[in-house]
């Protein structure tokens, strides 16, 4: 076994043996739902379109969860296809019910870091560090709940800060040439509505 890989499980265990605890256990079971299918970024995403000066954010946000999702979850995931720790690594026990996709990388982690690193872009400092925070604590979950590797987690991690800055940059891009062509059909309709008027004075 390679020594990352033996590193990989032993620290599982040791989080196992040391960290776990019952009162914090049925908090993380919680927090680990929320990454689930990404399903509070998706909420906070649908109720920041709802107001106008967060819709460019909401937007950036949505374009980073996409990414996410066709090159992690779609792709990636199924390419290497690396079993899940609590199959492999004698003595782990999980705490949720087992997922049903393969480990590498973590898709908690990365939509999660996806979405905060791409709205941190746009809302207030101290809001985009306790979304991070946020994000923080559900890849930290997976590992306490024996579901991911820690090397699972590290790949979510980078998967979504690379498509959380390309959400961003895709989101403002996609804006601004949406408005340029918006200005530059104004002034043509101007210039096809200017006869009609000039005939209604006659």
């Amino acid at each position: 076994m390679f020594p990352l890989f033996q590193w990989d499980g032993d620290f599982l265990l040791w989080v196992q043996e040391h960290l776990r605890a019952d009162a914090w256990t049925p908090f993380m079971k919680t927090i680990t739902v929320f990454g689930n299918a990404g399903v509070f970024w998706l909420i906070l995403m649908a109720l920041m379109f709802c107001m106008p000066k967060t819709r460019r954010a909401a937007f950036a946000s949505g374009l980073a969860m996409l990414f996410v999702f066709l090159s992690c979850n779609l792709l990636v995931k199924n390419v290497v296809a690396r079993t899940r720790p609590y199959e492999v690594i004698e003595g782990l026990e999980r705490l949720i019910a087992p997922p049903v996709d393969y480990s590498f990388p973590s898709g908690h982690t990365a939509i999660s870091f996806g979405a905060a690193v791409a709205l941190l872009f746009y809302l207030d400092c101290r809001i985009g560090i306790g979304l991070l925070a946020l994000a923080a604590t559900i890849a930290w979950s997976r590992l306490y709940l024996g579901v991911h590797y820690p090397t699972d987690v590290l790949a979510g991690l980078a998967f979504g800060i690379v498509m959380g800055i390309l959400g961003h940059l895709a989101a403002d891009r996609l804006i601004e040439v949406a408005k340029a062509r918006m200005e530059r059909k104004e002034p043509s309709e101007a210039k096809q509505e200017a006869p009609t008027d000039e005939i209604e004075r006659k």
